[in-house]
């Protein structure tokens, strides 16, 4: 069974997911410049957003990091004092490498790793309990710099070499452990590791690009700041710049894949029911970052609509083609008409016992939705959630 999730979102001008030269992201669609604000922007706000809002347990959130190394270092110390800093260093980085991962001289793993709470223990766990055969162990050193081709050649046998050097015992139940710790952040957005394939764990939701509904230009705020001590017979401004936005009316979409969530939270049905509550009401309500503290653009979805169904997923990003405008109506208003409208066009096209919940700040604007309106956003997660994960008997 899937969940998906539209969302209709106006801001006031903002500039929420910058690129690389601090402009606001964009993209190209349907021929027209539209602002973007990337999946993993958004993915990043609703796990802050779930996190800060206790909407799920510590214990069943993760950590994504390259500090896995010092993390480790600080429970096996938390664990035995009498140990080393830098023997624990060394024990953690041994078990690493024998899960297949590469650690460089910093003591930073070689890329960011997605790991649940309880894996983090039950890895500290393991190289307490195996302290004395992992302690015996050399960490292999990284190779030095030299020809590319030989570099790569060395440091894939050197992470071999430091995998084999571990006891089958240890790697057996090494293995076993990267499960995902029924971590319901982890579990919906998964994990991939490229060179150790038996680490990664499936995504059970996916996300997309929000995108607006109406075309954009590139708008820029010049400003000066004062200096405050600085003599007032002296002219000019202490500093001077420019920041661009734009103001957009957003499409969000997001879909969950319940069986993979459930089979991601080993079978645990309640952790599941609450993993999926936790993601509607953080998708929906949280808000990135990005130059808050000087646009507070602080505005919440005019339109949330969410569809339970056994298959056949439905992005409803065409509705918006062709850009709206507000030029007859309020551009919010205009957006969700639209929306109505291709709805109602697919369903006619596709009939689907699709099972539908929404609610809206503009009810008016509803023709073919309107029957699926409720009153609060409150009652379209309790709903939804029944309606993905039924009630036993």
């Amino acid at each position: 069974m899937f969940v998906e999730i539209h969302v209709l979102q106006n801001f006031a001008p903002a500039n929420l997911n910058r690129d690389d030269t601090g402009s606001p992201k964009d993209c190209i669609f349907g021929g027209h410049r539209r602002a973007r604000v990337s999946s993993q922007c958004w993915k990043r706000a609703a796990r802050t957003y779930m996190r800060q809002h206790d909407l799920v347990a510590e214990s069943n959130l993760g950590e994504r990091t390259r500090l896995l190394i010092k993390e480790l270092s600080r429970l096996l110390i938390e664990k035995d004092s009498s140990r080393t800093e830098e023997q624990a260093l060394k024990t953690a980085i041994a078990l690493l490498q024998g899960a297949g991962l590469k650690v460089g001289d910093d003591n930073r793993t070689q890329y960011l790793l997605f790991l649940g709470r309880n894996e983090i223990a039950e890895l500290a766990g393991l190289c307490h309990q195996h302290w004395q055969a992992l302690a015996a162990l050399q960490p292999t050193e990284p190779p030095e710099s030299g020809d590319d081709k030989k570099l790569k050649k060395t440091t894939k046998q050197q992470k071999k070499e430091a995998k084999e050097a571990v006891p089958p015992e240890i790697k057996r139940k090494l293995e076993q452990l990267f499960n995902g710790g029924k971590a319901v952040d982890v579990s919906l957005f998964g994990r991939m590791v490229a060179d150790s394939p038996g680490l990664e764990l499936d995504a059970a939701a996916q996300v997309a690009h929000a995108v607006s509904a109406n075309a954009i230009a590139a708008e820029f705020d010049y400003f000066t700041a004062v200096d405050d001590l600085q003599p007032g017979e002296e002219a000019g401004a202490g500093m001077i710049g420019t920041v661009e936005f734009n103001s957009a009316c957003f499409y969000r979409y997001a879909n969950v894949d319940t069986g993979q969530l459930d089979n991601n939270l080993q079978h645990d049905v309640a952790l599941a029911r609450q993993g999926l509550g936790a993601f509607l009401r953080a998708f929906v309500l949280a808000v990135p970052a990005g130059k808050q503290n000087s646009m507070a653009a602080h505005n919440p979805p005019s339109f949330v609509m969410t569809v339970v169904r056994l298959s056949g997923l439905w992005s409803l990003a065409n509705a918006f083609l062709k850009p709206v405008t507000g030029a007859a109506t309020d551009m919010v208003d205009e957006a969700i008409q639209r929306l109505d409208a291709y709805w109602n066009s697919l369903t006619a096209m596709y009939p689907d016992g699709n099972r539908v919940g929404l609610c809206t700040l503009h009810p008016g604007c509803l023709k073919a939705l309107q029957p699926h309106c409720l009153d609060t956003f409150e009652e379209v997660v309790r709903s939804t959630v029944q309606s993905a994960f039924p009630p036993a008997g």
